[in-house]
């Protein structure tokens, strides 16, 4: 490792077009005062012509070659190579707040914090129903926390010594490599600041129920290999969907009954329904206050998304009954 590169920052990316320009173009535009650093491109087999795109903007182009494409091998491929003693882990979808980097530092004054992300939220909002709902996913309450997403600073030291992300993981690679950190001491701070903002480009219903499948097929496969562990890593998510997926599932069916054996049981199980949306739209309110209709629409999707959910559950377990890996489910269109 080269001492002298303070932050290693790196990119990954497949086919994200003009978002990559603009992803590498805001690192290089981010306040680096005092610091010493280096910018790292890793391709996941694009087809868009990004790694020349990379090169022009002065980054180390770096490959993914005949691996299958995912994160967790991008972001080893390039934390490997990389020279600093800090790793500034990026989507290439997203644009880095140019005080970020400066704002974080000081957390990693404390020997136990391993890692420090802020906030990352939806540059356009209104873009489509999908993303300014999906924008309340980011909003966290700061402090220290278990996980970290995509974006995130943090020692190079720890991912040497926990050997960097799993790559047999197509999603929640994130949570399952904070898990192994945090059972070796390690704390993850979650800071007051903007850190990203991010381009979700989800603008269709098939594109909003392949990215929660994706993270039905995350849980099934963590919680699996967590099962019999002291800490059983989203063994509750995965179960919880499967209850709640499946009430999804029947509601109607039992709605209709109900309807047809009396119309006041009906009219009771609908009820029952839109008082539940409200409660949890109740408790959604702080992350969009002033806005009740969005916190209603996030409560809705926070129900909905559990049979996208399902759906990439079965997905995993009909994988493993073929003893099958499981391949990348991508959501998002090209960006020319």
């Amino acid at each position: 490792m080269n001492t002298a590169i303070d932050v290693s920052v790196i990119v990954i990316g497949r086919n994200e077009g003009a978002r990559l320009t603009r992803c590498l173009d805001s690192v290089k535009a981010a306040d680096w005062s005092g610091l010493r650093w280096e910018l790292i491109y890793v391709d996941s087999n694009s087809s868009d012509g990004s790694c020349a795109r990379a090169r022009r903007r002065g980054a180390t182009v770096l490959e993914l070659g005949s691996a299958r494409p995912s994160a967790a091998a991008g972001r080893n491929i390039g934390w490997r190579a990389a020279s600093g003693r800090l790793v500034l882990f990026l989507d290439g979808d997203t644009l880095l707040d140019p005080g970020f980097v400066q704002r974080a530092l000081p957390e990693l004054d404390e020997a136990s914090v391993v890692a420090v992300w802020g906030h990352r939220r939806e540059i356009d909002p209104t873009q489509s129903i999908y993303t300014r709902v999906l924008d309340l996913d980011w909003v966290f309450a700061p402090g220290r926390v278990d996980y970290f997403g995509g974006d995130v600073l943090m020692r190079r030291a720890a991912l040497e010594q926990v050997g960097g992300f799993d790559a047999a993981l197509v999603a929640g690679e994130e949570p399952e490599l904070c898990r192994r950190l945090r059972e070796l001491g390690w704390q993850i701070a979650h800071i007051d600041a903007p850190m990203t903002g991010h381009d979700l480009a989800i603008t269709t219903l098939q594109a909003w129920w392949r990215r929660a499948e994706r993270a039905g097929l995350a849980y099934a496969q963590v919680a699996d290999r967590f099962a019999a562990t002291a800490d059983p890593l989203w063994q509750r998510e995965a179960q919880r969907n499967r209850w709640h997926g499946g009430a999804l599932l029947a509601w109607p069916a039992l709605t209709l009954l109900g309807a047809w054996a009396a119309p006041a049981l009906g009219l009771a199980l609908l009820g029952m329904a839109a008082a539940v949306l409200l409660r949890s739209a109740w408790r959604c309110r702080w992350k969009c206050p002033g806005q009740p209709g969005l916190a209603l629409a996030y409560a809705l999707h926070s129900h909905l998304q559990q049979l996208p959910i399902l759906a990439g559950q079965w997905r995993w377990w009909r994988l493993q009954r073929a003893r099958q890996a499981p391949s990348l489910i991508e959501y998002k269109q090209q960006e020319h």
